[in-house]
């Protein structure tokens, strides 16, 4: 059946709500000095005001050693460093919630000029963001979104309601249009996954998913061994299982891994979100027919853009602003200072030669 007005203003309020010691761990670029003052939340906008040069800006993954993310990074990275700034990457080595909050503590105290987060939760690390932005550092969040008032600009990687339909629509063709699915997602409160997965779950209650049952959803925790136990668990305990949806970098290759060495492989269909590098074999021995991703490097590399351009009085995060992105070009702040990277991209056996992220 078509979804209700009911439906849909129930998800567009979820978007609005969610879309949002010493710190031990590993860093990533150049060490910093003392950032600016101020309130980052009363600034007003200079559309005509000059990128600072030595802005330093830190990029919190939701873990470090996610190979998604390390690529959000570097794109970031290269954004600041063309802008004669100075970035770095620091990072929890477990997607917590509390260990970012750890870290951005400690960036505050660093007196950074704008933090890019990937938030883990997106209520959790919001008091820590605010202060962040109370002693005048710009906030930015990409790929996962924090409590909305807990930053000024959230750099989504592709309209949410796309991504989730999107998936539904390349499993559905892959399976024939009939059977159980699963999905295999990151962690339960991961502000991007849960979107995607209640647009998901709307478009199967459209008439041409009607065979098509969504029968579990299981949790990775954005962690390679548990997604590749959780892949075996639900291939295991749903004998008729036909498809496993995993919407997220790590757990569409740890499924791929452990499917391409099982009685499943050619029999249980898999797709979702994932780099053409990671899912190049799998793509070519047969285990994955198509998966798609945006360009984690690009959306790293507009999220630095925009955060120098928030940190130096360029944007104030409003609907309408606007600013340069480099190779990017023009962008323009959307509704609730969401800016939308652009359309994922369909990877398959025609076309992944032609990627390289």
């Amino acid at each position: 059946m078509l979804r209700s007005n009911r439906l849909m203003q129930t998800l567009s309020a979820a978007l609005a709500l969610t879309l949002v010691a010493s710190c031990g761990g590993t860093t990533k670029g150049s060490e910093q000095a003392q950032g600016d003052g101020g309130n980052a939340t009363e600034r007003e906008a200079d559309p005509n005001a000059e990128i600072k040069e030595g802005l330093k800006i830190a990029f919190l993954p939701k873990e470090i050693d996610n190979p998604y993310e390390v690529l959000v990074d570097e794109g970031g990275i290269e954004a600041v460093e063309e802008l004669k700034g100075e970035g770095k990457e620091v990072g929890p080595s477990d997607a917590s919630a509390s260990s970012q909050v750890s870290y951005i503590n400690t960036l505050i105290q660093q007196r950074q000029d704008a933090i890019v987060i990937a938030a883990n939760d997106p209520n959790a690390v919001a008091p820590a963001l605010k202060d962040a932005m109370s002693k005048g550092i710009a906030v930015v969040t990409y790929d996962s979104d924090a409590a909305p008032d807990a930053r000024q600009i959230f750099v989504n990687q592709a309209d949410s309601e796309e991504i989730g339909r999107s998936q539904v629509k390349l499993m559905s063709d892959q399976i024939g249009g009939s059977g159980k699915i699963a999905i295999l997602s990151a962690t339960p409160n991961a502000t991007n996954q849960n979107t995607w997965i209640e647009f998901m779950k709307d478009e199967l209650t459209k008439p041409e998913y009607a065979n098509v049952e969504l029968v579990k959803v299981a949790y990775g925790d954005d962690d390679d061994q548990k997604s590749f136990q959780e892949a075996q668990g639900l291939l295991q305990s749903i004998p008729d299982l036909k498809g496993i949806i995993s919407p997220t970098t790590v757990g569409i290759s740890a499924a791929a891994r452990y499917i391409s060495s099982s009685p499943y492989k050619g029999k249980v269909k898999l797709t979702g979100l994932g780099t053409p590098n990671q899912m190049r074999q799998f793509v070519k021995d047969g285990t994955v027919t198509e998966f798609a991703l945006w360009n984690p490097v690009e959306l790293g590399y507009l999220a630095g853009y925009a955060a120098a351009a928030l940190a130096s009085g360029q944007i104030s995060g409003k609907e309408g602003e606007t600013f340069e992105a480099g190779k990017l070009g023009e962008r323009t702040i959307g509704e609730n200072g969401e800016i939308i990277l652009g359309p994922p991209t369909t990877f398959n056996a025609d076309n992944i030669d032609d990627f390289n992220f």
